[in-house]
This record gives structure tokens, sequence and C-alpha cells, in this order.
């Protein structure tokens, strides 16, 4: 009896040991992450005077909500079966200004050596029935760790600020009404998210025709200062045959 209690302790504290380094991996995959973001913020801050992430969100599905999706996709109860099916153990939210953002910091993305784009799921091109709107991606990074390498998953939605805020709103309403939310204010929140929708085109819009008129501006005090220099070699002249003069 006291060999089986001590068999079952030890199985217990390995079980432990494996369920950290599990979910230290997913850990580690968002802190690489959310790194490689922070350099893209800063360059673009710094270097091209414009930073298109307005904040970035990250979390980690807690033990009993894996739980209830290994539940829900009724897969097997182990964790090589955990990590292959459930991809958003791990997950970043970017939300930015624009539409055309979105593609571009996912382009940026796709373009780290060291991340493969698993699944891409556009919800923008292509809204969830109830009007949910956002770009998915499922990554795949690399986390060294002092004695392996593992591949990680995780998931990275990004999406405007509007977006983001149908998407908070549609989700509190839901969790009000325990998920039986009356359909004339299904019907609602699909009309806000077109709306939203809407407000997103406009705004995408006006950000390009500033675009354009900062370009334009630029252009003309390039030219101004091009035209400054070559006044320069006219102005030392004259200055000399003043000079002459006297």
């Amino acid at each position: 009896m006291e060999i089986e209690q001590f068999l079952n302790i030890k199985e217990i504290k390995d079980l432990k040991v494996e369920l950290t380094r599990f979910m230290m991996a997913y850990k580690f995959a968002l802190d690489e992450m959310n790194t490689k973001i922070n350099i893209l913020q800063d360059e673009f801050n710094f270097i091209h005077d414009y930073n298109p992430i307005e904040h970035v969100k990250s979390r980690l599905k807690s033990p009993e909500s894996i739980l209830k999706k290994v539940n829900r996709k009724d897969c097997d109860f182990n964790l090589a079966s955990i990590k292959e099916n459930i991809k958003d153990i791990a997950g970043i939210r970017i939300t930015c200004s624009f539409r055309s953002d979105i593609y571009e910091i996912s382009k940026m993305i796709a373009n780290q050596k060291d991340v493969r784009i698993v699944e891409y799921k556009d919800y923008i091109q292509n809204p969830k029935p109830n009007g949910y709107q956002s770009l998915h991606l499922i990554l795949e990074i690399p986390i060294f760790m002092s004695d392996r390498e593992e591949l990680v998953y995780l998931e990275v939605q990004i999406r405007t600020i509007a977006m983001d805020f149908w998407a908070s709103l549609e989700h509190k309403i839901y969790y009000k009404y325990n998920k039986e939310v009356p359909q004339k204010m299904i019907m609602e929140l699909k009309e806000a998210a077109t709306m939203a929708a809407h407000l997103d085109q406009k705004m995408e819009r006006l950000h390009k025709e500033i675009s354009v008129i900062k370009e334009e501006n630029k252009r003309k005090e390039e030219t101004s200062i091009f035209s400054m220099v070559n006044e320069i070699p006219l102005l030392e002249s004259f200055m000399e045959k003043i000079g002459d003069r006297k």
C-alpha cells in the first residue's frame, strides 16, 4: 500500500512537472512574439514616423479552459494530442488603426524567417454569419529551452479599432444572456457590424487622402530645398561682385 501511494505521489509530481513545462513553452512563445511585435513598433516609430499598431494584448488559456475545449473537440486527453488539436492555447490580439494596416502587419509577421503560418483565416473578406470581422493567423515558432528546441503554436488576431470594439461588446452581450441572445438583438448586432465595416472603409479612404497630401507636401519641400541649394552659387557670385566694387 505504501509503495502504491509512493508511486501515485511520484506520478502526480511527474505530471505536474510535465504540465508546467507544457504551459511554460506557450508562455515563452508569447514572450518571443511580443518581442517581435515591439521591435516592429519601435522601427515604425523611429524610421517611418508612423505606427500602425494601436495596442497589443496577449493571453494564455487556463487549464480549465483547455479541458473544456478538449471535451468540445473530443480529442485524446494527452499533451501531444492537445498540442496538435488546440492551437490557440497562446494568443495575441493586435489592434490597428486602418484595414490596410492589418494586411501590412500580417505580411511583416510572415516575413519573419523563424515564423511559419500554419492557418490563415480572413474574416474581413469573408465575415462570420454574425458579422464578426478579423484576420486570424495560427503561427508555429521555435522556442529554445535549456535542453531542447520546441515548436509551439500560437494564434494571432489582427483587427481594427472598430472591429475590436464590436467584438468586445458582442462578447459581453452573449455572456450576459448566457449565449441565449434574442433574435432581434442578433440582427441588431449584425447591423452594427455592417456599420463598423462602413466606418472602417471611410476611415481608410480618409487615411489614403491624407497620405497623398503628405507626399505632395514632402515633394514640394524637397523641391524648395533643392532650389535653394542651386541658388547658393549665384548668391556667392553676387556677394563677390559687391565685394569687388568696394
